[in-house]
């Protein structure tokens, strides 16, 4: 349930509303926003008065909410989430572009690749540590010296980084990353979800592989409960029949997030086909799709990269793609983080 509170209003009266609300034992969130304030009430509210409630004063409408979400729910907060990341401000008509490669493979490698992602467009840079592979023969990445190396081109770049938690047992090693990224396959690992959301750091996560969209904004209300609120949502693809591409990119689920939630939404076109010539043009369309976003994986050396090379595209062809993502986001009335 929703109460939507009058602009005009007295502060004696709101306080008033929220003590005798809590008091029928349902917790409130209070959304602020330009035009109004919403108090989203969680909990059991089968026996509150709508009626009453409309009666009040101060009260402009009451609505009761059907989706299960609620945190992430647009209704409970109207305004955009924007979600800020050392200066970088994700959500709104700002747009971001996170790059770097799959995995970290060595100091030199991570620092030539965020120093010339970071000259061509880059505010975030993306690496991983800990590798998620279907197979557990293939490389699971540097592991804690991989957030090392991570670390060190932050410090030589001044790029926030972003990278996969995979544990539980792995938080105490992720206290200096700047945005936890849960992946596809762990976007319903829920006990992970709690502990990250208590982390009181922003949260990249994915859309799983077979997951439906209503599935994926429970997931980010998993974490929203535990406190956190800056959550920003990732479609990589989904797992259909077609066997051409990786994955499919579901570019409708884009504007329909857009209305369920104030969450900011990028893509990760890489992932989403796993073949490099196609990483350009799906950029494009989710550009014009309306994505806050982009998450791409640049490597110096695609052929022989440890993982996901065939999705990788080289740092000049990245340079050559954020030139065209700026012809495309005036029209959709976005801007990127050009600092």
């Amino acid at each position: 349930m929703i109460i939507v509170i009058k602009k005009e209003h007295e502060q004696k009266q709101l306080d008033n509303l929220v003590k005798w609300v809590k008091a029928q034992g349902v917790e409130i969130d209070t959304s602020i926003g330009s035009n109004s304030t919403v108090l989203g009430l969680i909990g059991d509210t089968s026996k509150i008065d709508i009626d009453l409630l409309r009666s009040l004063d101060i009260v402009e409408d009451v609505k009761r909410i059907q989706e299960p979400y609620k945190c992430a729910n647009r209704k409970f907060h109207p305004d955009d989430t924007i979600v800020d990341v050392s200066g970088h401000k994700f959500g709104g008509n700002h747009f971001q572009i996170i790059a770097g490669p799959c995995s970290v493979e060595s100091e030199k490698q991570i620092i030539y690749v965020a120093e010339k992602v970071k000259a061509a467009g880059a505010t975030v840079l993306r690496g991983g540590a800990f590798k998620p592979r279907t197979s557990p023969y293939s490389f699971q990445g540097l592991r804690e010296n991989g957030l090392k190396l991570l670390l060190k081109a932050k410090e030589e770049t001044g790029m926030p980084i972003v990278t996969e938690i995979m544990s539980v047992r792995h938080i105490d090693l992720f206290k200096d990353v700047d945005i936890i990224q849960v992946g596809a396959r762990d976007m319903q690992n829920f006990e992970l979800l709690k502990e990250v959301g208590k982390l009181n750091k922003p949260v990249l996560l994915k859309r799983g592989l077979a997951n439906t969209v209503e599935e994926w904004l429970m997931s980010a209300e998993y974490i929203m409960s535990e406190g956190c609120k800056d959550i920003i949502l990732c479609e990589r693809g989904i797992r259909t029949f077609e066997p051409y591409t990786r994955n499919t990119l579901d570019l409708s689920a884009i504007p329909l997030l857009k209305e369920l939630t104030h969450l900011p939404v990028i893509v990760d076109p890489s992932h989403a086909s796993g073949i490099a010539r196609l990483v350009h043009p799906l950029s494009l369309a989710a550009v014009g799709a309306g994505a806050h976003g982009l998450m791409i994986e640049v490597h110096n050396d695609p052929p022989h990269a440890l993982c996901d090379g065939a999705q990788s595209i080289r740092p000049e062809q990245f340079e050559d793609l954020v030139k065209n993502i700026d012809v495309m986001l005036p029209i959709v009335g976005k801007e990127r983080d050009k600092s």
